[in-house]
């Protein structure tokens, strides 16, 4: 059964400009250590930022009701095949979270689903 949906679209350029504004305390701000690590071993890392920040947001938009869900408390991660998952702590969600996410060179966008 679903619980919550949710999609988010960005432009990877706002997401630069945010990086190159406001540095590590932007990306500290939204990401984890180890977000930021994998976002930067990549060679256009702000489209990896980007989509991670999209997924953020759509699995805010699917848990709609948590006004003390942060950003870090959503952890977007990529198993060993390189598909990406979500970890949230369970007093935001009992549910389980699905991710897609997508990228261009202008667009990063993500889903979530929210499933009993």
């Amino acid at each position: 059964m679903i619980q919550g949906t949710g999609i988010d679209i960005i432009e990877i350029e706002r997401i630069k400009n945010a990086i190159d504004k406001w540095g590590s305390h932007f990306l500290n701000h939204v990401f984890t250590r180890e977000e930021i690590d994998y976002c930067r071993n990549h060679k256009f890392s702000s489209q990896h930022f980007a989509v991670r920040f999209a997924a953020k947001e759509a699995v805010f938009k699917a848990v709609s009701n948590r006004v003390d869900l942060g950003f870090k408390d959503i952890v977007i991660r990529n198993d060993q095949n390189g598909k990406p998952f979500c970890v949230v702590d369970s007093k935001f969600t009992q549910g389980n979270i699905h991710l897609s996410l997508s990228h261009t060179h202008q667009y990063a966008i993500a889903s979530a689903i929210i499933s009993t």
